[in-house]
């Protein structure tokens, strides 16, 4: 699987900031497929760094009311992707 379709986008929140800050732990929206080895490769190749370690949730659709009667959201799978000491990701 090609690294650009293992990480969908980086997740930005007041969490996840506080994560990259405390901790050194980036939050990434992940293809649901992906294990947590091909997600470790991705971000070492996409962003040259050197990470420690990989945890993964897979996060189900909500509930929502909708004209026709509810529906549900689509399911996906979140990365906590901790980074080596002394690493750091720019812009994310």
């Amino acid at each position: 699987m090609n690294p650009y379709n293992v990480i969908e986008r980086p997740r930005l929140t007041e969490k996840t900031v506080h994560l990259q800050n405390k901790l050194n732990t980036y939050t990434f929206k992940v293809h649901p497929q992906a294990n947590k080895i091909q997600i470790r490769e991705a971000i070492q190749e996409i962003f040259k760094v050197k990470v420690s370690a990989v945890r993964t949730m897979n996060c189900r659709g909500k509930q929502r009311r909708t004209r026709l009667g509810t529906g549900t959201t689509a399911s996906w799978k979140k990365a906590y992707v901790t980074l080596a000491e002394g690493e750091f990701i720019e812009g994310v």
